[in-house]
């Protein structure tokens, strides 16, 4: 079955409500979105939320190159080559992994639906549901206290909290939170590189006995030594992110463990393809798997939904950027129940076009 056309559109999504975190304060998401069709008329779903600051690609770039001859000479080409097809295009783009993970997950998409099986069980479905958390940006307490309890009420579980400007004051709002809804919540910290040795020192014994889950990148990449000087038991419960974009910088961190805990993102490592072997890499160094996102379509939540799903280390997910969205162009590639993220059964990464 071959390639009939690709056809690339950017759209400019609003967010229900701005965010802050350590560098930045966000109020709409730049989605590309590529549609690759299938000479049977089955239509595959693609798209990349690039952040030139942490992925290297503007939303500009990405629509370029989907557009560009390279990409548009798939035409013609088999989609049962799709694997190919994904690693030809990501040595043609090399600095582009916005680029790569569309194309990676619309062909992902469209072999899935032209064999008649999910993108999951085509590679090997390891869990059934996972509880996701939901992301609070930085504020002060009391607004902090306030989206909490519309999570408590939407039925949430785990929440991430963004960190990184003042210790203190971080360390306090989880106290709160703690004081307030006791063990309901799973609690996760995002520092986003917002402290040095010294503050996350101060937050670590401030917080003490709080039963924070697990940290996100606490450094900027390249301070990762500096890591080496808290105790193994801590590290373990360190997750790189920023650092984390691609199967090199993998083996880079696997190879002193100043983390214990991988972030993925599709964004960063091009998709599902690279995806998988940054998950390779962190079964071999006994390093845990959570899967992460910024504001995106729900086209590639669900598609980190599928490759997260295939790996027996996941044990973490972060899947909420559609969740922030006020406006998608799909629908259903998941339910959410009770906090719980569990995959459709259709072809493909199962999406329903608005």
């Amino acid at each position: 079955m071959h390639i009939l056309e690709l056809k690339a559109y950017r759209k400019k999504l609003a967010i229900k409500r701005p965010y802050t975190i350590a560098r930045n304060t966000f109020f709409d998401a730049e989605v590309v979105f590529l549609e690759v069709k299938l000479a049977n008329g089955m239509v595959g779903f693609g798209s990349s939320a690039t952040d030139v600051d942490v992925v290297g690609e503007s939303a500009e770039d990405t629509i370029n190159n989907l557009t560009s001859e390279i990409v548009q000479s798939l035409v013609g080409h088999d989609i049962r080559e799709f694997n190919k097809i994904i690693q030809d295009i990501r040595l043609q783009f090399p600095k582009h992994p916005g680029t790569q993970a569309a194309i990676d997950l619309a062909l992902h998409d469209a072999f899935g639906q032209w064999l008649g099986i999910s993108v999951l069980d085509f590679y090997g479905r390891r869990h059934q549901k996972m509880l996701t958390s939901v992301t609070i940006g930085i504020k002060n307490v009391v607004d902090t206290l306030a989206e909490a309890q519309e999570y408590y009420d939407s039925g949430f579980k785990v929440l991430k909290v963004k960190t990184g400007i003042d210790p203190e004051e971080d360390a306090e709002r989880i106290i709160k939170l703690r004081e307030k809804y006791h063990d309901y919540f799973r609690i996760r910290v995002d520092a986003n590189t917002g402290y040095d040795a010294a503050k996350l020192q101060l937050f670590l014994d401030q917080t003490a006995g709080q039963e924070v889950e697990l940290v996100e990148q606490p450094f900027p990449p390249g301070m990762e030594s500096d890591l080496m000087q808290f105790p193994e038991p801590v590290r373990r419960l360190l997750a790189a992110d920023e650092s984390l974009k691609n199967a090199k910088s993998a083996l880079a961190l696997a190879k002193d463990m100043p983390y214990g805990i991988f972030n993925i993102k599709l964004m960063k490592c091009g998709g599902i393809a690279g995806a998988l072997e940054i998950a390779n890499i962190a079964k071999q160094a006994d390093i845990s798997l959570f899967w992460g996102c910024n504001d995106e379509s729900m086209v590639s939540i669900t598609g980190a939904l599928h490759v997260a799903f295939s790996c027996a280390h996941t044990q973490y997910i972060d899947l909420d950027g559609s969740f922030d969205l006020a406006e998608d162009v799909v629908k259903d590639g998941f339910t959410l129940e009770d906090g719980y993220l569990i995959p459709n059964e259709r072809a493909g990464l199962g999406l329903i076009l608005l």
